[in-house]
């Protein structure tokens, strides 16, 4: 299964198609508001993997009440809860896979091949059961929990083994010894400008505004961009920074995410001045 999967990751000949599916996604989606929403920023949490909760618990509870006596309208009932929720955690999803690189969006074309093979397989299970057909529509539902489980197994190599959705900024502060570090002298520090530094090898992104001086994780939470590089805005009133990789968007005093494609916060770190130094910490 490694074999196959790093072969997937590496499979090139995937990237037209999934250039012409990015093109359309991002046409089909094309408020900064609605893309927001579905990324989670909002939640501070990725929506979409909250909402394949949904069709997942619904199937494999009526694939359970299959096995049961008695339960036919119940296990019909789970299949058309599904099937519906399914549409909206697709939508979450694709619009997610727009912003992966490009050996995450392999493998996220074919984790969604896997569920969209799920739900037609789920739809006609329904259709099925609504028409009697009870055991053609528990055969039906037998292959489509299959077929979303292939889906689900690619969503976890996704995320646990090539990061995607993952916040992957924060390991990062794993690097970091407790205690205070300096950072550098105050006066040296430019006035609403973000500079970068290091805390034990890790960059720090620092900016100063008066004596307010804000500390965040260099490496943007969502594909790791250079956050010193990044343009400075105002968004509601809060002074923010624009990753110059895919745009995700951070306010300078707290780290909370304003514009996706991150669907997670920023990591701070608390500050203090010492005898004119700047030091930092890991938080609390």
């Amino acid at each position: 299964m490694r074999m196959v999967l790093s072969k997937l990751e590496r499979a090139a000949q995937l990237d037209r198609l999934g250039d012409r599916i990015q093109r359309v996604v991002y046409r089909g989606l094309p408020r900064q508001g609605m893309r927001d929403f579905l990324h989670g920023v909002w939640l501070g949490h990725p929506l979409h993997p909250a909402l394949v909760d949904v069709p997942i618990g619904a199937w494999t509870s009526s694939a359970i009440l299959d096995l049961m006596p008695g339960q036919r309208r119940a296990a019909t009932t789970l299949v058309g809860v599904g099937t519906a929720a399914a549409v909206p955690a697709i939508i979450a999803g694709w619009n997610d896979w727009a912003s992966l690189s490009p050996a995450q969006r392999r493998v996220g074309l074919v984790h969604a091949a896997s569920n969209a093979i799920g739900v037609a397989l789920y739809s006609g299970s329904l259709a099925a059961r609504l028409s009697g057909r009870h055991r053609l529509g528990r055969m039906l539902g037998l292959a489509g929990i299959s077929a979303a489980s292939a889906g689900a197994y690619l969503g976890g190599h996704l995320a646990f083994k090539m990061g995607a959705a993952v916040n992957q900024a924060v390991p990062e502060l794993h690097r970091v010894d407790d205690g205070w570090h300096q950072v550098g002298r105050l006066a040296e520090l430019p006035e609403a400008t973000l500079v970068s530094r290091k805390v034990n090898d890790v960059p720090v992104a620092v900016y100063r505004d008066g004596n307010r001086i804000t500390a965040l994780l260099e490496h943007c939470a969502h594909q790791g961009g250079p956050l010193s590089e990044g343009d400075i805005t105002t968004v509601d009133g809060h002074v923010c920074v624009v990753c110059p990789w895919h745009g995700s968007t951070y306010r300078l005093d707290d780290g909370e995410v304003v514009h996706g494609p991150a669907g997670t916060d920023q990591q701070t770190l608390p500050t203090r001045v010492m005898a004119g130094t700047l030091e930092v910490r890991l938080p609390d």
